[in-house]
């Protein structure tokens, strides 16, 4: 009489007499032997199974943080790896940036790039460390010799941003949209170009979009980008621009996932895949 085990480690049966398995002395051993088995099946097995297909809604256009046309960008690319460093993979999703808390709350997502505000743990949702930072900052011709240090500094000047900032900063855009010197526009590269002709006195953006841009406008069209001065207005906050996970273990991953792109150096260089030396703080 012979019992056959399946073995999990390579796919075919052992065939064990049952003589060899009725002596006592030899049953640790084999108790031993079996237990060691099992566990590294489990384990083969447990490491594809564990990784996860994972939806995540991201604006639809914010080059070069997102860049949907090509499913890359530097907030892609930190995003996907760190949850690549766990098995998982990374699935986005593009919507106009209202729509992401919505996707969120409507479970059409497992996760999102930000919050926009809301709070998302009443929803069931966990916060992730922040991937990436958004520094908004204005930015005027360095030959003018703007100081801008104080909402009332901007009188008198036109101000040209991204759309939706007067809502997000009304104590210093308000006055000057009520003074009719205040313009949003959603192609960000038209601010590199339009504060280089002098159309407006100052723009307000983020520091890295600005510099893709620059960047861009000189490698596509020779333009040399007027030296800038760069001043900032608001105290950045990290934990505005943290990503929302609906999943804890996903969440709990992901950012073991972020630490290790940053004490690897990889974090750094996917900036500087975008951005040149010295991108990444």
């Amino acid at each position: 009489m012979t019992n056959t085990i399946a073995s999990g480690v390579t796919g075919k049966n052992t065939t064990v007499t049952q003589a060899k398995l009725c002596k006592p002395r030899d049953w640790p051993a084999r108790v031993a032997t079996l237990a060691g088995a099992a566990a590294l099946a489990l384990g083969l097995c447990a490491g594809p199974a564990q990784g996860a297909q994972v939806s995540m809604a991201f604006g639809e256009k914010i080059p070069p943080f997102c860049l949907p046309e090509s499913n890359s960008g530097i907030e892609l690319e930190v995003i996907g790896e760190a949850l690549a460093h766990r098995g998982h993979v990374l699935r986005p999703k593009y919507y106009p940036f209202a729509r992401i808390p919505l996707a969120v709350k409507n479970r059409d997502v497992a996760a999102a790039m930000t919050d926009l505000g809301q709070d998302m743990t009443a929803e069931g949702a966990f916060y992730g460390d922040p991937a990436v930072i958004y520094d908004n900052v204005f930015i005027s011709l360095k030959e003018r010799h703007l100081q801008i240090r104080k909402p009332a500094d901007l009188q008198g000047l036109r101000v040209l941003s991204f759309a939706g900032a007067a809502k997000r900063y009304p104590e210093w855009l308000g006055p000057v949209a009520k003074a009719g010197r205040y313009f949003e526009q959603n192609d960000q590269a038209l601010q590199v170009l339009t504060l280089n002709y002098g159309r407006y006195d100052v723009v307000l953006s983020d520091r890295n979009i600005f510099k893709y841009f620059s960047i861009k406008l000189a490698r596509e069209h020779g333009l040399v980008s007027a030296p800038t001065t760069q001043q900032s207005f608001v105290k950045v906050n990290p934990m505005d621009y943290r990503p929302v996970f609906r999943d804890r273990g996903i969440r709990d991953d992901f950012n073991a996932g972020l630490k290790h792109l940053k004490d690897s150096g990889r974090f750094e260089a996917i900036y500087r895949k975008y951005l040149g030396d010295g991108a990444a703080e």
